[in-house]
Parts: structure tokens; sequence; C-alpha cells
């Protein structure tokens, strides 16, 4: 269901708890409220974007200490899918600083996402901007999920990125749907934005239709050289609203605390989890900054009494559609 940005501002102005309620509800209707989804983010090709994203390190056109690498081989993705799965990954991204990739490219990813499927995890891949019958091959090679954030509200953006519109990135999630994957999008707070572009961000989101399986909300991590390393750090109760708005709007999807987390208390952590937040990326490193250690990760989860969820259960889920077992009028999955 779509929202405008004025219900979704208002859901902002709402009383903290009575937020949180709110969403802990919505959340209780729709998952486990226990239960948490694991996935692993790899850059399999770091640096030397032409793209001018003001957040980003891999920005060839930022100054940062980042070194560009190529594209990496299968056995390295490999390697790292199987220490991934070994970890208590259910699902294996992989990402790519390219405005879009090549038709080599493509193919060259196409390789990766099959041998990965073959070791049970689900995959995701980020590669940009893609072309017309790009989706497709990425599709028929067995990938779940596309990865394309639409980063911000269409207001703000152009205070960020200038190398791509939003009507690009609209246009690469349409080619994704038609293709028949799964779509993950999301955005990023504490890059100087106002309220009312949080709310923006989470609007367009829902205007998506079928909105985002997956839904990744990132913290700005202010890295030296970007042109966004000075912005003031976004307030932790405010990223907590954000969360929270995040799951009553969009209700079907997983909410993934993304990017940022590495500076996160272990209760701020448990507060974006009891707002509904059901998904993370686990690993010491996210592409190229830093996040919470696995260890660490598995020692939270444990004080929560979170289990990880199954690929197989996030198949079974995903492919019964938003809404198709879990809507609003249904039996909550997780009964106190």
């Amino acid at each position: 269901m779509a929202h405008t940005t004025q219900a979704v501002e208002g859901l902002f102005a709402h009383a903290f708890f009575d937020l949180l309620f709110e969403a802990h509800t919505v959340h209780r209707h729709h998952f486990d409220v226990n239960e948490i989804q694991i996935s692993t983010l790899l850059s399999i090709k770091t640096g030397g974007c032409p793209e001018d994203c003001g957040y980003c390190p891999q920005s060839r056109r930022h100054h940062t200490s980042v070194q560009d690498e190529p594209l990496l081989s299968i056995d390295e993705v490999l390697a790292a899918a199987r220490r991934a799965k070994a970890s208590g990954a259910g699902r294996f991204c992989m990402g790519a600083a390219w405005r879009g990739p090549k038709e080599r490219d493509v193919k060259r990813v196409a390789e990766m996402i099959a041998a990965i499927r073959d070791l049970g995890l689900e995959t995701c891949a980020t590669l940009g901007l893609l072309g017309e019958g790009q989706a497709e091959q990425l599709a028929e090679a067995g990938l779940d999920y596309y990865n394309h954030n639409l980063d911000t509200s269409p207001e703000f953006y152009g205070e960020v990125i200038g190398t791509r519109t939003y009507d690009d990135r609209l246009e690469t999630l349409a080619r994704v749907r038609k293709a028949g994957l799964k779509v993950c999008c999301g955005g990023i707070v504490g890059m100087g934005e106002t309220r009312r572009d949080r709310a923006g961000l989470i609007a367009e989101l829902s205007a998506l239709d079928p909105p985002p399986e997956s839904v990744p909300i990132n913290l700005l991590v202010r890295v030296p050289g970007t042109p966004l390393a000075d912005r003031p750090g976004l307030e932790p109760f405010e990223f907590v609203r954000t969360v929270a708005v995040a799951r009553i709007c969009l209700p079907t999807s997983r909410v993934r605390i993304a990017a940022g987390r590495e500076g996160m208390s272990e209760e701020l952590q448990a507060l974006c989890y009891f707002a509904g937040a059901n998904s993370v990326f686990a690993g010491d490193v996210l592409l190229t900054t830093p996040n919470p250690s696995v260890t660490a990760d598995q020692a939270l989860f444990a004080k929560l009494d979170l289990k990880t969820s199954s690929p197989a259960a996030d198949r079974a889920e995903q492919t019964a559609g938003p809404g198709a077992t879990h809507g609003v009028d249904s039996e909550p999955r997780a009964r106190a």
C-alpha cells in the first residue's frame, strides 16, 4: 500500500513509545519476532567507480583510502561464500563498483551466482544500473535478489548524487521486477536530510508495486575524503523511529539494519529489532566500511534470544508473496 510523504511524516511525529508499539504489533503480525535473517556482503570489484555519490568511498572522484581492485575470481568468491555459510549467513550478496556492468561482467557474475546457489545459499547482487536483458541473464543464472537503493527522497537526491537520476534507479528496479527477481531496495539516513526527506524515501519505497522484499536502512558511515564526511551524525532515536516507520509502511518486507551498525550500541540495535528490523549484514567488513564481528553479533543475538532464519524458509516465505499468508487480519506468526 502506497503512503504519501505527509502521512509517513505523521507517523514519525507519533510519541516514541506509541510508535514502537505500533511497529512491533505490525512486525508480530507478519514475522516471527524472535527470528533474524543474516546476509553477508562481499565487494567483488572494488573502487574506480565513475559515479559521484557523495557518501561512497569507491568513487574515483573522491580521495579516500580505498584502493581499486579488479573483479575477483570465482574461486575467491566461493571461498568467501563458504565462510559466510559457516558463520550462519543464509544469503550471500555481491557488490561491484560499476555504473553498470558490461556484458562480459554479467557473464562472469552469472557463473558466480550459479556456483553460490549450489552451496545452498540465497544470492543477491548489486552491480549498478542494468541494461536491457541483463536482469534476465542474472535471473537465468539463479539470482534471488537484486539490490538497487533509492538512497533518499526525490527532493534531496540531487544534493547527494549528480551522475545518475532518480528515474535511472526506478528504471533498473522496473527491469529487475520484469525479470522476475526479488527486489532489495532501501536508502541511507544521516546524510544531512530532513525528517521529511526520510519520510519521502519511505513513501517512495511503499509506492513500488509490489513493495521490496528486502529494505536495507543504512546509517551513513562518514568516510574521510568523501563529500559527506563532515555531516553531523543522526540522533540515535531518530534512527529507531526510521526503522519503526519503515516497518509500519512496509509490513511484509524484511527491514535490514545495514551500514553503520559498527557504531551502534547493543541497546540501540535491540531497540531497532523491537521496532521491526529483522535482518542484518554479518561480517567484519561491509564492502569497504567496518561492521561488527560475527562473534559480537552471535553474542548479541544470544542475549536477545534471536534465532537465524534458514534460506529454505526465506524462499518459501517470499514465494508465497507479500501478505499472502500474513495479512493485517491474519493471526500473528509469533504469539506472546
